[in-house]
């Protein structure tokens, strides 16, 4: 009797993002600390590079594991190091440990981005720990840069993140964060007062955990959609949608931050939508209201929103259809200062709205005028 020989088929190679909200929320000893767990448990891993930032826990974490020498690349004069992916390859461990993944390689090397780095090791057959802080991503690097005051050149496409498998979101407070700057934990001592006015104000640190963990639930809830449709189980209930109704008032920014918490909070997708009239002449009679718009749906997509303009000489009716379509559940308004007899006269986007629609969560969010210049 003749023997049959069944060939498993190698599963691919799995990718583990560790995000924080900004530099010293713990992401390389919480990735490190994960290695070295794994190793106990009997698998191969390796670092492949890491970045200590002179700190010392994570430098003690590091000396317990193998580490693949890196590559020295002559650049302008001077020799400078970056990650062996073929000396990796070559040692073809089960897992590699990468950090800083927004990291542009040296000229010279093997990719531009060492994210493409990470892809090429999937590609080999081994898993990636990585790590990554928020305001790196793609898609929300105008809205750190605006928030933060500085210029975040070094991005990672939004497609890396989703290709993850795993995403661990290290989250500390906003306090204790700013309290371990001050003790020298993250920068050395002459940077710590500018960075605490700067990128780690309590301001700017709050958009980023809002935005860190909004991505991680995003992440989470698409692997468990994928996760069910691949098993073919039952299909989840119909998902929260978010709609965020813009408009060219000032003040309409507030109404985009409630949006984007809302969706984070549900783990959702969610719309800025315009509805521009057919006469509208793109800013020629108002070139400070189209400037607004423009902002506001720049503000939106870096908050993770789809921007959608709809034509329709009646605003009402446009937005109804659209929630209808969508199978929208959350609505968000803006209420602005208007009299009763204004509202009777010209009646109310919102009220021919609630009149119509059914089963929908309606938030108004207050509009005030903005004080005038004296």
């Amino acid at each position: 009797m003749s023997e049959i020989v069944l060939e498993r088929q190698q599963e691919p190679a799995k990718l583990r993002i560790y995000i924080g909200a900004a530099p010293g929320v713990g992401k390389t000893y919480h990735m490190l600390n994960d290695a070295l767990l794994k190793r106990k448990q009997g698998v191969d891993v390796v670092i492949g590079l890491v970045e200590a930032h002179g700190r010392k826990e994570t430098t003690e974490q590091i000396r317990d594991l193998e580490i693949v020498p890196q590559r020295v690349i002559p650049y302008r004069g001077v020799d400078l190091k970056e990650m062996d992916v073929d000396a990796i390859i070559a040692r073809h461990p089960d897992t590699v440990i990468v950090d800083e993944l927004a990291h542009t390689n040296v000229p010279g090397s093997r990719n531009r981005k060492r994210y493409e780095d990470v892809l090429e090791l999937l590609d080999a057959g081994i898993n990636v720990m990585t790590a990554v802080n928020i305001q790196h991503l793609e898609t929300l690097n105008d809205a750190v840069n605006r928030s933060a005051n500085t210029v975040i050149r070094e991005t990672v496409p939004d497609n890396f993140f989703k290709r993850a498998d795993e995403v661990v979101n290290v989250d500390i407070t906003v306090e204790e964060l700013r309290s371990r700057l001050r003790e020298g934990k993250i920068y050395a001592s002459e940077k710590v007062e500018q960075s605490l006015a700067n990128f780690f104000r309590k301001g700017n640190l709050n958009l980023l955990r809002e935005l860190s963990l909004r991505a991680t639930a995003e992440q989470v809830s698409k692997r468990a959609s994928d996760y069910r449709r691949t098993q073919g189980l039952e299909q989840a209930p119909v998902p929260d949608k978010v709609m965020v109704c813009l408009s060219t008032r000032p003040g309409t920014e507030r109404l985009i931050r409630v949006g984007a918490r809302v969706a984070g909070r549900l783990a959702t997708n969610w719309y800025a939508v315009y509805v521009a009239r057919p006469d509208e002449d793109k800013g020629h009679g108002d070139p400070e209201a189209f400037q607004r718009i423009e902002e506001y749906q720049r503000m939106a997509r870096d908050l993770g929103a789809q921007v959608v303009v709809l034509t329709d000489k009646n605003v009402s009716d446009a937005l109804i259809r659209f929630a209808q379509q969508e199978s929208i559940s959350h609505v968000i308004f803006g209420q602005p200062v208007r009299s009763r007899f204004d509202i009777l006269l010209r009646g109310s986007v919102l009220n021919k709205f609630l009149s119509q629609i059914r089963d929908v969560t309606v938030q108004v969010v207050p509009m005030h005028k903005p004080l005038r210049k004296v």
